[in-house]
């Protein structure tokens, strides 16, 4: 069966996901997470493996969360590709009627979408290209050599090299947004084209000013009347209705060029008629184009004209002393999306502006303000006969003595990429550690430093702990500790992760920050 999925349904999915994403009744999360990924793979920093879409990795990427970020209405927009001005480079124009069958010129691309039509300047000015200097003579188009710079509502050549392009301006990015949705292949659209009074101009200007803009010359024709003729008020018949032309003859009685004096409306298709507005058909008549702009004219349907469908979400990691949900002194290597996690030990969407995906203790006794934990290394509490707590290191804080962590099947019976081991260290049970073990058990720490314990003093249900104060000076430890055992602030396994990228492993230190850019191509 002959069928395509067209570009409206990806511009429509691009529309409905933001809209989704940015709605009160719904929570967007960004996250990393992934501390030891060279245990996956040693060669995972030189060569990331692609991520796998099971439900079964889904849990693996709920257990080595590190923490989450909200993304905000401010954090997400839709983008159309990147395509900036550069002199001498020859660029599409714009046609509504590129096909397979019919295709764009110089590019070949064979669907709007795909051919290089706009531009934005230095100045990050977008604007389209109505014409790229096709002639007869060059069907192909001509290099541009004018950079558009004018914000005139009408379109016109960018100077005065001849290079006969023509611009309409839409747009100007934003300073605000560069910083954030400006890429290497993708550049923002306005979120609210539709309404903003910011953009209003243009997008009246569209209905206002008359419809139609360009039409190209295919054949200049020959013999056609006196030389040096202009011949005004040329209608243009089709569909719609109020559009005329204006056509100058030149010396060698051959069409010299065409312009459109009055846009008219409601057209789908046009022609020239030239014999209504008075132009001899000559020895051989000439051959017009009259190019379509799309529903509504220039700058009435920024997405739709922009072919935008694809949205970047933004997400800045940064060190919080108030909130510190990310980790320093560890690795991340994997960065993600995930739709209405819920808030721990809850049914209601998390709703923090971070959230902690690690479990945390708080640790007492001699020396803690100088121990050491191996990062993504193991250590033990023994919570009863025969039954042991393991987790894997994320951080430490010796001025705190919180020790975040996390757990996972790798802890009890499976290796790193899955397979079942058949006599794992600690059992089959992934036990969690508690402030009340029973008999046998300890609230002591194993590991490299084996004088450290849970500080089952700090913090009870009723109040818990989130600050301590050290020589008269408050640390916020970003979690709630009952008993020195604190959980996720996210309910593992909730919500749906419709986004995971793996990445080369990143070092975080005190004093940094990471900017994410995801950018989902619908």
């Amino acid at each position: 069966m002959a069928a395509i999925i067209t570009d409206q349904l990806r511009i429509l999915n691009a529309k409905n996901f933001v809209s989704t994403a940015t709605s009160s009744v719904n929570s967007y999360y960004s996250f990393v997470g992934l501390p030891n990924a060279t245990s996956y793979s040693s060669t995972w920093n030189a060569n990331p493996p692609s991520p796998k879409d099971s439900f079964d990795q889904e849990n693996d990427y709920w257990d080595t969360m590190v923490a989450l970020k909200k993304i905000t209405t401010s954090d997400i927009r839709r983008m159309c590709s990147k395509y900036t001005w550069t002199s001498g480079v020859t660029y599409d124009m714009y046609r509504g009627d590129i096909s397979r069958t019919n295709i764009a010129k110089p590019s070949g691309a064979t669907s709007l979408s795909a051919s290089k039509y706009y531009v934005v300047n230095e100045d990050f000015k977008v604007y389209i290209c109505l014409q790229n200097g096709t002639n007869p003579e060059n069907t192909s188009g001509r290099p541009s050599l004018d950079q558009p710079t004018f914000t005139d509502l009408e379109p016109k050549a960018a100077g005065n090299s001849g290079d006969g392009y023509i611009w309409k301006y839409l747009y100007t990015i934003k300073p605000t947004e560069i910083t954030k949705f400006d890429s290497t292949n993708f550049i923002p659209v306005p979120d609210d084209w539709e309404t903003s009074t910011e953009n209003a101009p243009v997008r009246d200007n569209a209905s206002s000013s008359g419809q139609l803009k360009i039409v190209t010359i295919i054949n200049r024709g020959s013999g056609i009347g006196t030389a040096n003729r202009t011949y005004t008020g040329v209608p243009i018949n089709g569909d719609g209705s109020g559009a005329e032309a204006t056509i100058v003859i030149n010396n060698d009685a051959k069409v010299e060029s065409v312009d459109i004096s009055k846009g008219g409306t409601g057209y789908t298709y046009g022609t020239l008629d030239l014999v209504s507005g008075g132009v001899p058909t000559g020895t051989t008549a000439p051959v017009f184009n009259v190019i379509i702009p799309p529903q509504g004219g220039h700058g009435a349907d920024i997405y739709r004209e922009l072919c935008s469908s694809n949205v970047l979400i933004y997400s800045r990691i940064e060190n919080d002393a108030e909130n510190p949900d990310f980790i320093t002194g560890n690795q991340i290597a994997r960065i993600g999306i995930v739709e209405n996690p819920q808030a721990f030990d809850s049914t209601s969407n998390l709703e923090l502006s971070k959230a902690s995906a690690l479990y945390a203790l708080k640790l007492t006794g001699a020396g803690y303000t100088t121990a050491t934990f191996n990062t993504d290394g193991e250590f033990t509490q023994t919570i009863g006969v025969g039954s042991t707590a393991v987790g894997r290191v994320a951080s430490y804080d010796q001025t705190t003595g919180v020790l975040k962590y996390w757990q996972d099947k790798s802890l009890v019976g499976f290796n790193s990429n899955g397979t079942l081991r058949t006599d794992p260290t600690y059992g089959f049970t992934l036990n969690r550690f508690t402030a009340n073990p029973t008999s046998g058990g300890n609230v002591n720490i194993a590991s490299n430093e084996s004088t450290l314990g849970i500080d089952t003093s700090f913090g009870s249900t009723g109040s818990p702990g989130i600050s301590t104060v050290i020589n008269n000076r408050t640390y916020y430890l970003g979690q709630s500790f009952v008993q020195g055992v604190s959980n996720p602030e996210v309910t593992k396994y909730s919500g749906n992760i419709i986004y995971v990228d793996n990445r080369p492993s990143i070092t975080r230190s005190s004093n940094q920050r990471e900017d994410i850019k995801v950018i989902l191509q619908f």
